[in-house]
């Protein structure tokens, strides 16, 4: 994701009509490092301001005088914003100054020679205590997640392994020996995840205990936040609902399982919010009879899915494993690992500046219900994806999908080598329709982020 966004950052730089920039994405996931890299490999004078450290300049952002904000800010860090050119102002942890969140505008139109960036988390929460609205039309977003499996390759080193899925051809075989590292380096993946501090640790001292720690930490600190940033009567639900997804990834919602103490319009507040802030993300049913995607989507039935999968397992309890089991053997939740794995990297594949957002097909009746985990668009085509965690699985559902929606191509993810096979299923007037359905290790679902405008 990070790749990503520095490319895109570039492009936001020498915009002739450049807005303020506010990133979002959920905390630690290495905003603020983002900046600061794009800052030094682009020759930038960085002039940064935590305004969670400084949030007595809450008054002087209320004036929206851009002449006065700016002294302010020059003489807190010694930096000199008279002549702009060549220099990016970062207003870093925005939500805890919420007059500066309205206060880009004014950047925008009194100042557009000075580049803006601002990156905050949980903004949703600030603005849903104060009587102002986002500046729209004024300001630009782009969405950062958590790290990829390729970054992930890409920090360790194993550059070979990176050009081999990102240049991978269905004309060459697929080396056996990558395949068995790969699935090792996945392995390790799905217990790290993907947030930027337990990848750099992990690396340093090839620890997972201290991965533990470091994801505890991170846990502990979005529940402060809720505290911090949320409103008291919202807390209890919050962290409920925070508490609760990890453990059920990729079901359908149903909100007496989350708590059946309380209104369901109460638990749909908090699960709106902590999506908003990407803290989880909700995916929508869509009947998928055509695109975009949207249009067909069904706000009542849809299902949950976490931040990272790091995160995610160790919410679910491998904290309390040893190094030996965590390595070597199959946990209960593995088809739910998978599905998350999945998940945060497909919702990230699109624009940057577009927020993320994924579908799934869920047909229930009582004799035959049928799920696909995903469904995406690619090109001007609909593609079903489903998930499996191991080298083995029924595709029952999709094969009623593939039959019902007459669809070409489908994907498949599980932890065998690359393949593709021709597969017939019957229409309703028992005519034949071929599907192409090709399938993909797990870890190679950053091929798909690569050639998204390709054909698969």
């Amino acid at each position: 994701m990070k790749r990503h966004a520095e490319q895109y950052l570039k492009h936001w730089l020498f915009k002739t009509n450049r807005k303020p920039l506010v990133i979002r994405g959920a905390r630690q996931v290495g905003k603020s490092t983002t900046v600061r890299n794009f800052a030094k490999r682009n020759n930038l004078e960085l002039i940064e301001v935590n305004l969670e450290r400084h949030n007595n300049l809450n008054k002087i952002f209320k004036t929206n005088n851009i002449p006065e904000i700016c002294r302010e800010i020059e003489f807190l860090t010694k930096k000199d914003l008279s002549s702009p050119k060549a220099k990016l102002l970062f207003l870093d942890e925005i939500q805890a100054t919420p007059e500066a969140i309205s206060c880009l505008r004014y950047f925008y139109e009194d100042l557009p020679e000075l580049a803006v960036i601002s990156a905050g988390s949980l903004l949703e929460f600030t603005l849903a205590k104060h009587n102002f609205s986002m500046p729209v039309g004024r300001i630009e977003y782009l969405h950062l997640g958590p790290m990829t499996f390729i970054e992930y390759l890409e920090a360790k080193g194993e550059t070979k392994l990176v050009d081999l899925i990102s240049t991978f051809s269905w004309d060459i075989p697929f080396p056996q020996t990558a395949h068995t590292q790969l699935c090792a380096y996945l392995r390790d993946f799905l217990i790290i995840g993907g947030m930027p501090e337990a990848v750099n640790n992990f690396i340093e001292t090839n620890s997972f205990d201290n991965v533990i720690d470091i994801h505890l930490s991170i846990i502990e600190t979005y529940q402060d936040d809720f505290a911090k940033y949320a409103r008291q009567s919202q807390l209890a639900t919050l962290q409920n609902v925070f508490q609760h997804t990890p453990q059920t990834v990729g079901n359908k919602v149903k909100y007496s399982n989350i708590d059946p103490t309380v209104q369901s319009r109460e638990i749909k507040t908090a699960i709106n919010l902590l999506a908003k802030a990407k803290v989880i993300s909700i995916v929508h049913h869509t009947s998928a009879n055509g695109l975009p995607l949207k249009a067909d989507i069904n706000q009542k039935i849809y299902k949950l899915y976490f931040l990272d999968v790091g995160l995610m397992n160790t919410m679910c309890g491998t904290k309390y494993f040893s190094l030996e089991t965590l390595q070597n053997s199959r946990f209960v939740n593995e088809g739910n690992v998978a599905e998350q794995f999945i998940a945060q990297h497909l919702l990230y594949a699109g624009r940057p500046n577009s927020n993320p957002e994924l579908f799934y097909w869920l047909r229930e009746k009582s004799s035959s219900n049928a799920e696909i985990d995903f469904i995406i668009p690619w090109q001007d085509k609909i593609i079903p994806i489903e998930v499996k965690s191991g080298k083995s699985g029924t595709l029952k559902s999709l094969y009623q999908f593939l039959s019902q929606k007459e669809v070409k191509q489908c994907l498949r993810f599980d932890l065998n080598i690359p393949s593709k096979q021709t597969i017939q299923q019957k229409r309703t007037d028992n005519s034949l329709i071929d599907s192409e359905l090709i399938s993909l290790p797990l870890y190679m679902v950053d091929y798909c982020n690569i050639n998204h405008k390709k054909n698969i």
